[in-house]
Formats: C-alpha cells, structure tokens, sequence
C-alpha cells in the first residue's frame, strides 16, 4: 500500500481518534489518506494550540493524543506544546513533515534539523527514512509516548517517504503492566507506618493515574489519613473529604505546611523533581516514604529512607491490607488546619470588591459549577488560588500546569477537555495575557461547535510577574499592555460575548452561560492588590499562630 496509507492504518491501530493539525505541502498525501479514513482531522489556526490540544487529549484519556504539522516553523511552533508534555507528563505523538530526502531540489529552503531540535525535549524523535519501517517506528513513539513517566514522542516523515509503496502491515497496540513492587519495600513502608503518630498523604503528579486514583482513595477512606497534594495532583482523592488538608501552591508559610510540620512520617506518592514537593526535608527524625513508578532522584532536599518502586495501585492495596484496622494515629491537629484555612479563604471570597478579588472569583466557579465540571487554568497569580482553595472532587477536573507553566494552553486546553467530555461543562480561567495568546482558537472552537465558557481574567498587564516585581521592591515598570472590547472580540468570531460590571454579576452570569449552548466568553476585570499582603504576610502569620504537636524529633 501507499506509505501515507500504511501509516493512517498504524495510527488507526493504535486507537487514533482524533489529529489536530495545521498541515502544510509535505502532508498532502497524509492528509488525502485521512480524509478516508476513520480518524477525525481537527484543523486548528497555530500549531501550538493544536500541540496543547493534543497533550490535554494525553493527560485525561492516557492514550497518546496526536499532532501534525509542516516541516521548519510548522515544526518549531511545536516546541513549546513538546516541552508542555514532556515536563508535565501528557503523552502525546507530533508529526511533522519535511521535504523529500532523496530528490530535493529546493537547497535549505525551511529545512532545519527538527529531530536534532526536539532531541532534549522528547523521549524519542527519529526521521523515517523507508516506508516499511513506518509500522515500527510509530509503535516505539507511541509506546514510549505512554509508558511511565509519560511524556513526547516525535516522527519526522519526508514527502517522498509518505508516497513510497510497501508490503508492510500495521503492528498490533501493545499491552504493557508495571511490574510491581518488591515485598520487603512493601513491608517496611508499613511497619514505618505502624509506628508512626502523625502519619501524612503527599499526592502529586504521578499518581494521577487512573488505577491508582481508585486505590488511593480506598487506601485514606479506610485508614483515615489525612493527605495533602501538590498542584497537579489535585484531585486524585475527592477534596471534599474531611481528611484533605490543602494543597501546596506556596513555597512556604501556609496552613499546609503546618501539617508537614508536625508529621513524623510522609508518604509522598508521585513525587516528580518537576513538582517539588511542599517540604524541605531536615535531619530532624520525620522519615520519608517514596512510592513511584520509578525510584527517587536524591537531592539535598529529597532523600526518602524508604523507597516502594512499583505500581503505584498495587502498592497502596498491599499497604492498606497491611494496615487495616490501626487506629492509634492522632490527627486532632488536622481539623484545625482545615478549619482555619476554610475561615480565612471564606471571609475574603465574601468581598463584593470590584475588579473582583481572586478568592471570590474561586468561591463563584465553585459554587456554579457541577461536581463532574472540568475547569482548566492559564498560568497567572490567579492559579495560586484556585490551586489551594478550589476543591476538586475528581481526577482531572482542575487541569493546571505546574511543571511547563506556559500562558497560553488554558483555552485549547479546555477545548480538548471538552471533546473528550461532551456531556460535562466546561470551563476556562485565562488571564487576558494568556488568552491573547491563542485565542484565534475561538475560530476554531465555534467552527467545531463546542459548548464552553472561557473566562477571561482582565487586568491589563502580566499579573503574576507584576506580583514578584512589588514583592522584590521594584518600581512598576514594564508589564502593561492594552486589551482589545472582549465582547466585541467574542462577537467577532461568532461567539457571545459578555462583560461583568460588579462582583454579583459573575454567579448568575456564568451559570447561564454553563447551561447555553455555544461558546461564551466572559470578560472579568480583576485585582491582585492585596495578594502580596495576603500571601506573604497574612497567611504566614496565621498558620504560625496555630496550636499544633511538635513535629517528631527522635532519629
């Protein structure tokens, strides 16, 4: 068969659904051997988005998402997607096309060396040089696209490539389990925790695995301890359970801290170096346990005395079974973390400020939106908040990226979510530095017909850098711009537009929005005035002023 068919017929064999793409010439006959096939091509209007699409496609299915696009800025528009999935742990497969290899008559005209470019930032970027080993190739992309950690992968096709002729036959998916952890390890992680007193639950983002969702919530239902995540794993186990305990978007000096503080023993579960975890280890006698896929990266501030290297999902069955009926743990200081937390995030959502304040626009999306939503975030100040006071009743309904934390992927995130979760409403928090970063895309999310709100956040400048420049005494300088009418913006593109004009409007307002069919964009203007006050200084102050057990001090 043609090699452009043989290669649809691959991607078909590994479950593709779905190619976002913007194609160029070299695709041509890729894209013809599409068109008759079964899988869906979503063109979109910059590759980057397209990218982002993909990956968010990766990180809620675990199937690879896949993108393509031309060779030379084709290819290099894709750099920032690549980097978004490899550090952030979304497998996803690009495509990129290049000029024939063997008869070109065009010089270097756009011809830079992609597989060289995508080298550090993929587990695996090769040109495929011959028809027959297409079938191979992609495979080996899409396995290791997959496999633990979970990252890029990348196939450069030549032109002439795609209409080579070859006998080859697609190979069969492949079916891969991680082997599970050694029983010793199993063991001494239990009898550290038989023997500890304030034992406590570190989640990040390795576990948000689907299996392992399902074992971890088993594992704190029936022994009751309390746990705490980092940003991007949240909602792994429902944080309306009374055992949550926050989540770790500062550095330092918040309430979550102080249940680190007074832990004599950690289990951090998914622990990557992308995502540090919300502690600083000391020699001071708390003793580390690290459950991964894969075994710790030691650092001066990461180096765990008991390491459970395995399936994650296995792991925390075992420990469950081994543990089950303790009940001499003492979490009496936890309630009074989660309450004061609450206290202080509530007394400062109920503000009728406006430009409204970020705690409110939290207690508003919240209070709206259905426990099934999904809400996925741009990168700004705005983020911090809704990663420690936006309670996430399941895995992956508050997509953030805390590894890349690119500006610029929350809407074609939620553009992706929503294909992958027709029935369920979805939402995106962009700065308006952020959105204006892709929102072309409103183009194309109008054109496929989706039903969204994108909530753009207004005001006026790179907030979250602005932030950093009060807090390190700067003059502010340098991170102003103009925006254009968002209403009229949306309105342009075929969408509805809609502007907030006090703090009481944005409740009733998003609800409505939720329940329209359609794509609306809401315009909210914001402020950040009091967050260097509040983060830095207040919530510091009353986390120190907790009554709390000392944190356990024998070696």
């Amino acid at each position: 068969m043609k090699a452009s068919d043989l290669l649809v017929r691959s991607l078909e064999a590994e479950g593709v659904k779905t190619i976002f793409a913007v194609p160029g010439e070299e695709n041509l006959d890729l894209i013809e051997s599409l068109r008759l096939s079964s899988i869906r091509l979503v063109v979109t209007r910059h590759e980057q988005a397209a990218g982002f699409m993909a990956a968010t496609l990766g990180r809620l299915t675990g199937r690879p998402g896949v993108v393509l696009s031309t060779l030379g800025p084709g290819a290099t528009n894709l750099v920032t997607a690549a980097a978004y999935a490899q550090l952030g742990a979304m497998p996803m497969v690009m495509l990129t096309g290049q000029k024939p290899i063997r008869t070109s008559k065009q010089g270097a005209f756009q011809i830079i060396d992609v597989v060289g470019m995508m080298r550090p930032l993929t587990k695996y970027t090769r040109q495929v040089v011959g028809a027959d080993g297409i079938p191979s190739q992609l495979r080996e992309a899409f396995r290791l696209a997959r496999e633990e950690r979970p990252g890029a992968a990348h196939l450069e096709i030549p032109e002439d490539i795609l209409r080579d002729r070859s006998d080859a036959e697609p190979l069969e998916s492949g079916f891969v389990r991680i082997p599970v952890a050694e029983e010793e390890s199993v063991q001494k992680a239990a009898d550290l925790l038989a023997g500890a007193r304030r034992p406590l639950l570190v989640i990040g983002s390795g576990a948000n695995r689907t299996r392992a969702c399902r074992r971890l919530d088993d594992f704190v239902t029936a022994l009751g301890i309390p746990f705490l995540t980092t940003q991007m794993g949240k909602g792994v186990v429902d944080e309306a359970s009374d055992l949550y305990v926050g989540t770790a978007a500062l550095s330092s000096g918040d309430f979550v801290h102080r249940a680190v503080e007074a832990a004599d023993v950690i289990v951090n579960v998914g622990h990557t170096v992308v995502e540090k975890p919300p502690f600083i280890m000391e020699h001071n006698g708390v003793r580390v346990v690290h459950v991964d896929f894969s075994p710790a990266r030691v650092d001066p501030v990461y180096f765990p005395h008991v390491e459970v290297v395995g399936d994650i999902a296995d792991a925390f069955e075992r420990l469950r079974a081994a543990l089950q009926g303790r009940s001499d743990w003492d979490f009496s200081h936890v309630s009074q973390i989660r309450r004061a937390a609450r206290d202080h995030f509530h007394e400062r959502a109920a503000s009728d400020e406006f430009p409204m304040r970020p705690e409110r626009l939290v207690r508003d999306v919240r209070s709206v939106l259905p426990g099934e939503s999904v809400v996925t975030l741009d990168n700004g100040l705005y983020k911090l908040w809704f990663a420690r006071s936006y309670e996430a009743h399941g895995q992956n309904s508050l997509l953030l990226d805390n590894a890349l934390a690119t500006m610029g992927a929350g809407f074609p995130s939620a553009m992706a979510a929503r294909m992958v979760h027709p029935d369920r409403p979805v939402v995106a928090v962009c700065g308006d530095g952020g959105f204006m970063m892709n929102s072309q895309e409103l183009e194309t999310a109008v054109r496929l017909e989706l039903d969204l709100v994108v909530v753009v956040l207004r005001d006026d400048g790179y907030g979250m850098i602005r932030w950093k420049q009060e807090e390190l005494g700067f003059p502010d300088y340098g991170l102003s711009y103009g925006n254009p009418d968002f209403v009229a913006y949306a309105e342009a593109y075929g969408a509805r537009g809609h502007r907030v004009t006090a703090a009481h409007e944005f409740a009733p307002l998003l609800e409505r929005c939720v329940r329209t069919q359609g794509v609306d964009v809401v315009e909210l203007p914001i402020t950040y005035a009091h967050d260097n006050r509040v983060l830095n200084e207040e919530i510091p102050a009353l986390a120190r002023a907790l009554s709390l057990p000392p944190a356990h001090t024998e070696s």
